[in-house]
Formats: structure tokens, C-alpha cells, sequence
């Protein structure tokens, strides 16, 4: 075995692991995941941003990649300062994700349009969430849905010849293109890590915090 396999592997099996932790565990874990979730949903939002706005590959561009940093910086910051923006920004990241995910699945490329209608449904999920007092449900479902995410990229990067850029700019339109079992998959490892944690957590609540306020007070 050559270390380029040997690492693969590694990488391989380091991201599934991930991926079940999050699936499984992951309102149990949300407070010590915040700055990641974070800071790669802003990552992503950002190199998605230049992407649109501009015709740029995901994360193509040195611009791309320093938009995307500090997006992702601000974004970890205020996960942990504020639960409200937290919350805000799972649900937000939860409506970006099904928008975009189901219009380039569908093959329409990310462009303004649909950079915009995955705006337009982050905000949504984001008001209401905080608005029906539904933080816990949307907790569940996003840590579950990037866990699913994460496991299938893992299978994907293994099993076929998709792109890493591909996977991680388009993980269902790969999934699609490479075959329906790997939708499956996808869909049963977020479905059935939604219902563990559901009834895992039935007796469980995360306290909402500021910490800013703490700190100076």
C-alpha cells in the first residue's frame, strides 16, 4: 500500500467518522461544533457568493478563497457569541442548502437566480425557526443532513470518480450523476439520524446564552 492510498484511506475514514458523530450526536455536540459548522457553512456561502455573482469556479480564485475565509469568520464568531445566531444560521444554512442542492440537481447551474432563491429560503428558515420557537428541531435536522453529506461524499470520494470540488460544490447533482443508490443513502443516514436524535434528546435542552453580554456584564 503507497502513502497516497494509505492517506486516503485515513482521510476516508476520519470524514465517515465525522459524518456519524454529526448524524447521530449532533444537537448533543452543537455547542462545541458552532465555530465549525460555522465557519465552513461560511466558507462555503462565500466561494458560493463570487461564484455567482461572478462566473468563478467554487473556491476557483484567490478571491473566492479570502471571501469565503472571512465569511466563515464572522459567521464562527457570532455562532459563539449568540445562540440566536447560531440558530440562525443552521436554519439559514438548512434553506441555502435544499434550494441550491435541489436546482442543481435538477442541472441548473449555480448563478444568480439560484443564488438567490437559496437566500431567499435561508432567510425564511432562519426567521422561522426563531419565530415558531423551532431551534432544537432545526438543530437536529442540519446536523443530520451535513452528516448524511459528509458520509456520502465519503462513499463518493471512494467509489467513484467524481471531482473533490464537485463533491463539495454539489454533493446530490454527484450523487445523481453517479447513481440513485447514493441518493438513498443519503437521504436514509439523514432520515434515521433526525429520529435518533429526536428521541435521544426528548429530555434534553442546550441553554441559549450571550456570551457577549456575559462577558461584560
Amino acid at each position: 500500500m503507497n502513502d497516497s492510498v494509505f492517506a486516503t484511506i485515513v482521510a476516508a475514514a476520519i470524514t465517515m467518522c465525522f459524518g456519524l458523530v454529526l448524524a447521530f450526536i449532533g444537537y448533543r455536540l452543537f455547542l462545541v461544533l458552532l465555530p465549525i459548522f460555522g465557519f465552513f457553512f461560511g466558507l462555503a456561502f462565500g466561494a458560493h457568493s463570487i461564484q455567482a455573482l461572478f462566473g468563478d469556479g467554487f473556491l476557483a480564485t484567490t478571491t473566492s478563497w479570502v471571501v469565503g475565509f472571512f465569511v466563515g469568520l464572522a459567521f464562527a464568531v457570532l455562532s459563539y457569541l449568540f445562540w440566536v445566531v447560531a440558530v440562525a444560521i443552521a436554519a439559514g444554512s438548512l434553506g441555502y442548502a435544499i434550494a441550491t442542492g435541489f436546482l442543481t440537481w435538477l442541472g441548473i447551474d449555480l448563478g444568480v437566480l439560484v443564488w438567490l432563491v437559496g437566500v431567499g429560503l435561508g432567510v425564511v428558515f432562519a426567521v422561522g425557526a426563531l419565530v415558531l420557537n423551532l431551534q432544537k428541531l432545526v438543530v437536529i435536522t442540519a446536523t443530520a443532513m451535513v452528516g448524511a453529506g459528509a458520509v456520502l461524499g465519503t462513499f463518493l470520494a471512494l467509489f467513484s470518480s467524481e471531482e473533490v470540488e464537485q463533491l463539495v460544490d454539489h454533493p446530490l447533482k454527484a450523487a445523481a450523476d453517479v447513481g440513485p443508490l447514493y441518493l438513498l443513502l443519503y437521504l436514509f443516514v439523514a432520515g434515521l439520524g433526525i429520529g435518533v436524535q429526536l428521541v435521544t434528546t426528548r429530555g434534553y435542552e442546550i441553554e441559549r446564552y450571550n456570551r457577549l453580554e456575559a462577558a461584560t456584564s
